[in-house]
């Protein structure tokens, strides 16, 4: 089979290629150090695999990856990394990569490429013991990731539950100006126009 390896650190993909070559089962057809690497070398090379690291410099394996597959919905990525990362590993799964296995299982990678060669899917054992929990885990919306605090998330519910600024004032403990400052401030943040798009939000959020 014919591969690219894609990894940002020039010894491990030398260290690959040597290792994948000498089992008489695969051909490293070209290697990269990034991202874009990975792009331009798989449009370039059409290859049978792409093995590719993830975190790099200036663009990711899995962004790598969506990209591939938005062009090419049949090809076999086969990521690489020395990082069991919850986020990763649903990111990968929901970009569609065929595997996801880490580096210091040496042993594995080249059963790991034959398998997604066959068409099968390729989760290391580490990988595989997390996955029901991942896929069963709900994921919450991080308000803090918009610098909404404790209070204003307070205000954005009761505002979700229909509830008046007078009724909110009551409820927590707060005058009608403060809520509509809290008001104010939570829709700049959240860059929306009014207390119904807010309620809407809340709710696609939950």
């Amino acid at each position: 089979m014919n591969i690219i390896i894609v990894d940002d650190d020039t010894l491990v993909t030398e260290a690959l290629k040597t290792i994948l070559e000498s089992s008489g089962k695969v051909t490293v057809t070209a290697t990269g150090s990034d991202g874009t690497d990975a792009v331009r070398l798989y449009k370039e090379f059409k290859p049978d695999i792409l093995l590719t690291d993830i975190q790099m410099k200036e663009m990711s394996g899995l962004d790598a990856t969506k990209e591939i597959l938005s062009f090419d919905n049949t090809a076999k990525i086969l990521l690489l990394t020395t990082f069991l990362d919850d986020e990763y590993i649903v990111t990968a799964l929901k970009y569609g990569a065929k595997g996801y296995i880490l580096k210091q299982d040496y042993t594995a990678i080249v059963p790991a490429l034959e398998a997604v060669y066959s068409g099968q899917s390729v989760f290391g054992t580490e990988i595989i013991s997390k996955l029901p929990e991942l896929l069963n885990k709900k994921h919450e919306f991080d308000y803090s990731d918009y610098d909404i605090n404790e209070r204003e998330l307070e205000v954005i519910k009761e505002i979700a539950d229909g509830h008046s600024n007078k009724e909110i004032a009551a409820d927590l403990y707060l005058s009608e100006g403060t809520v509509r400052n809290y008001l104010s401030s939570i829709l700049d943040k959240l860059g929306l126009r009014d207390r119904t798009q807010l309620a809407i939000f809340y709710y696609k959020h939950i």
